[in-house]
């Protein structure tokens, strides 16, 4: 297993105050994502724990695009992959998004 980490300051959107949400499980998909809010100072932190080794590049670049679309502020995500594409975890990504943001102002 490997853990990566990402941080990503100066986010503009927040989620719900004490909202939290998973989406997918390891077993379906290959992936389970956790996003919480947190009391990060507007910062967004990231972290993943993947059975694929060796692709931090391609996480990287998944994680940057996701925090372009999305420029979260106080919250806290937690991945754990077993080898998901890309195209998987950019979708449970947003999809854990949307849903916090459904009904939000």
């Amino acid at each position: 297993m490997e853990t990566l980490h990402y941080h990503f300051e100066q986010g503009r959107r927040q989620l719900p105050a004490a909202a939290s949400m998973l989406v997918g499980v390891v077993g379906s998909g290959n992936l389970e994502v956790l996003i919480e809010s947190a009391p990060l100072a507007g910062a967004c932190a990231i972290d993943v724990t993947t059975a694929a080794m060796g692709f931090g590049a391609t996480w990287q670049a998944v994680m940057t695009d996701f925090h372009a679309r999305w420029q979260l502020a106080d919250v806290r995500i937690a991945i754990n992959d077993m080898g998901a594409t890309p195209a998987v975890v950019s979708l449970r990504l947003d999809q854990a998004v949307e849903t916090m943001l459904d009904g939000a102002p």
